[in-house]
């Protein structure tokens, strides 16, 4: 595994509109060089799929840039320097998920705009917790793993959450598969 992690090459794609941007504060981000439509597809996330456990024992790079997937499973891109892995957390995000490694726009993006979705759309891990930098009205000050459980975000949201997520809403909301 630790020659796949530490390999150079690109394991995801983004829109060719999008490049990287280094932001005070939060580090990366990724910024639209042109408008994009409502829709688009932005990125398609890429790497290995490790449980929990693995992950939190791979480099802190490593650790940041993984999308949990499933249940106890997440993807990661391990050391590789991808683009696709500076998108930010934001309380009232411009994209959103489509199934799990894929994001699109949830509305049209401005030139100059940070690519952003709320990570209540893909982090399912109780022990996730971080201090949210989004400055938005609307910010909840620190994300966790359980606020996929907000019924307001759960309507927001509703269509844009991973699947394992959806499926926890279904059954929390005593919907039948």
């Amino acid at each position: 595994m630790a020659d796949i992690l530490i390999t150079t090459r690109r394991v995801a794609w983004n829109h060719p509109h999008l490049d990287r941007k280094l932001t005070e504060g939060a580090g990366y981000s990724l910024v639209a060089t042109a408008p994009i439509a409502k829709g688009a597809l932005l990125v398609v996330w890429g790497g290995i799929v490790v449980d929990t456990a693995t992950l939190r024992t791979l480099p802190e790079m490593a650790q940041h840039r993984s999308i949990q997937v499933e249940e106890d499973l997440h993807l990661t891109s391990g050391m590789v320097d991808d683009l696709a892995d500076c998108v930010n957390h934001s309380c009232d995000p411009n994209a959103g998920l489509q199934g799990q490694i894929t994001l699109i726009a949830l509305r049209d993006i401005a030139a100059g705009e940070e690519v952003c979705f709320d990570y209540a759309m893909c982090d399912g891990d109780p022990e996730f917790r971080m201090t949210c930098l989004c400055g938005q009205p609307n910010c909840r000050g620190v994300i966790t793993g359980d606020d996929w459980r907000i019924p307001e975000l759960q309507q927001r949201y509703a269509g844009y959450f991973s699947p394992y997520l959806q499926r926890r809403i279904a059954q929390l909301n005593g919907a039948r598969d």
